[in-house]
């Protein structure tokens, strides 16, 4: 058998992958790790006991916007890497628009109020586990995110591993937001940023390692 007999034969049984197979993918990984996250976060910490009455108020949707926003563009940096030489610019700036509501609303939150309550606007009364909490509850997540980039065709790994991290620390965040009680916004936008920025860089470090084909 000579090469090109071999290659017209292995290209006679190449299988069309249908269009959707990325979303899919997607779908699948990020919605069993989100409910895996999801059930972590009840069982370990528990939803906020106030949570009707936190939901008619403009704290609460703001928080839970912003973190939506979050999830959102990292979803979509999931997407746009797992393709070779993709890049996640676009998601990034979608991320940092938000990253930039959310710390505007802070500043205009301190400059209407007495500068002795800055500090406690800053540090709530959660300051000691917040970031942390949402690190533990993107573990599942960063864990489907790379079970999602695995089977395709990343190139870039250290952005792969960073687009996993920033996807699964940002929805880690929306869902932690159900449990956790914290209202300002200097609070939101220092923490749960820095939150969503740890999982990135664990997804970072890993990803060098985990995607490597």
């Amino acid at each position: 058998m000579t090469t090109n007999d071999l290659i017209e034969r292995l290209a006679s049984e190449l299988k069309p992958v249908s269009r959707k197979a990325v979303v899919k993918r997607i779908g699948i990984g990020l919605g069993i790790s989100a409910v895996a996250s999801a059930i972590l976060m009840w069982s370990w910490l528990g939803m906020r006991p106030d949570l009707m009455t936190a939901a008619g108020t403009m704290a609460f949707w703001t928080k839970f916007a912003y973190t939506l926003a979050l999830a959102v563009g990292g979803a979509w940096a999931i997407k746009r890497i797992a393709y070779p030489l993709g890049s996640i610019r676009i998601s990034l700036v979608v991320m940092g628009t938000a990253v930039a509501i959310i710390a505007a609303l802070a500043f205009a939150q301190l400059a209407m109020s007495p500068r002795e309550h800055y500090m406690p606007m800053m540090k709530g009364h959660t300051i000691t586990v917040c970031t942390f909490n949402i690190v533990v509850l993107s573990l599942p997540l960063l864990f489907g995110c790379f079970w999602i980039l695995r089977g395709l065709a990343p190139t870039r790994l250290t952005v792969a591993g960073t687009a996993a991290g920033l996807a699964a620390g940002s929805i880690a965040a929306l869902i932690y937001s159900f449990h956790c009680d914290e209202s300002a916004m200097p609070f939101i936008a220092i923490w749960y940023t820095l939150g969503v920025l740890s999982s990135a860089l664990i997804g970072a470090i890993a990803g060098r390692f985990v995607l490597r084909w």
